[in-house]
């Protein structure tokens, strides 16, 4: 592939989700789902790309810090939204696996927080997510899910790209945490 086109593909690889997810409907306006407390089954894919540093530990053992930000798409009648922005750190050691934390934030600014382990961030790897929290109305958000990386692609300069496909989970939400009545604007 030219180096003059992979900006080009990486571009419309990102875009592609953010358009799909303007086309599909809100979580206002899919019976405020999203806004209810309780469960949420969902899938999904998730597109990335960012930056990998990479150490030799001798022998055929590397070890590599990943930093990825991309879109994920959410699909299902309970989805707790439908499309968010992933940013992604972690450590992938071929000996031992991948640890990691997301961050997933929706149009609203909303967050949600979790934790990643898995096999490794190579082609064919599955990992697994445990929510943590979050804020707004994804505060206290616990659940977990899953993805596999159905391909990833790195260039000489570390630059990687790649994308998640199976993604898949659980997500319990609560009533958002607000200050009681007269204490708002207080520290």
């Amino acid at each position: 592939m030219r180096p003059k086109l992979r900006p080009l593909i990486l571009a419309a690889a990102l875009a592609g989700p953010f358009v799909l997810a303007a086309c599909g409907p809100s979580p206002e306006t899919s019976g405020g789902r999203a806004e209810a407390a309780g469960w949420h089954e969902f899938g999904g894919s998730w597109n990335a790309a960012g930056r990998r540093h990479i150490l030799s530990l001798g022998g055929d053992r590397r070890a590599g810090l990943i930093d990825l930000t991309g879109t994920l798409l959410l699909a299902g009648p309970d989805r707790p939204g439908v499309g968010f922005r992933g940013d992604a750190i972690a450590l992938n050691d071929s000996a031992t696996g991948l640890v990691g934390r997301v961050v997933w934030t929706d149009e609203r600014g909303d967050q949600v927080f979790s934790e990643l382990s898995g096999q490794g961030v190579a082609a064919g790897q599955k990992v697994t997510g445990t929510f943590v929290g979050g804020t707004g109305r994804y505060a206290g958000a616990t659940g977990t899910y899953e993805f596999t990386w159905q391909y990833v692609l790195e260039a000489e300069d570390g630059t990687v790209q790649g994308r998640a496909v199976g993604l898949k989970g659980r997500i319990l939400v609560g009533e958002p945490t607000r200050a009681p009545a007269g204490q708002q604007g207080r520290p």
